[in-house]
């Protein structure tokens, strides 16, 4: 199966990510921004970081593909991905940047990214600071998980980044 690694990265995070994973599977690599044409894929593997409730340029790359091309995508992001009511989150964001007609057939898994609010633009440090105060006193049981690690990590430079955690996705492809 013709297959093409996709990433969408605003920091590099994700962008690290996918080079990994193209170097474990030996397949090609490009950023969502350089995309022409993706006819001869019938497989795309999509490397996105997760930004305010969306996936950094998985919108922009599905109205590129083919109704019979198999999407799998990889979430980059900095809560924890093993809490479930976080993944659930992510999986409704995601599928609302999807076209019906290729959502039948998408895998989708997540990675732990990180963040260094020194690398963040005046707009995205602006961004978290707002999300921040907002969040940082609701009642402890009103806090989800992405609150949460947010609160913990806020101002400061934090890497989750675990190559090992691609093996599963690897294994599958």
């Amino acid at each position: 199966m013709n297959t093409l690694i996709i990433y969408g990265s605003q920091y590099g995070t994700t962008k690290r990510y996918a080079e990994k994973f193209s170097e474990m599977t030996h397949l090609p690599i490009i950023s969502y921004e350089n995309i022409k044409n993706l006819k001869e894929y019938e497989r795309v593997v999509y490397f996105g970081g997760l930004y305010a409730g969306g996936v950094k340029g998985l919108k922009n790359t599905v109205k590129k593909l083919f109704p019979d091309t198999k999407l799998i995508i990889v979430t980059v992001g900095l809560a924890d991905v093993c809490d479930q009511e976080n993944i659930t989150n992510i999986r409704n964001s995601v599928r609302k940047q999807i076209p019906e007609h290729l959502r039948k057939d998408i895998s989708i898994y997540h990675l732990r990214g990180g963040i260094d609010y020194q690398k963040l633009t005046l707009k995205h440090r602006m961004m978290m600071t707002l999300l921040y105060n907002k969040v940082k006193n609701l009642p402890e049981d009103k806090k989800t998980a992405e609150d949460k690690a947010m609160i913990e990590t806020f101002n400061t430079k934090v890497e989750f980044i675990d190559y090992n955690s691609l093996n599963h996705i690897v294994e599958i492809i």
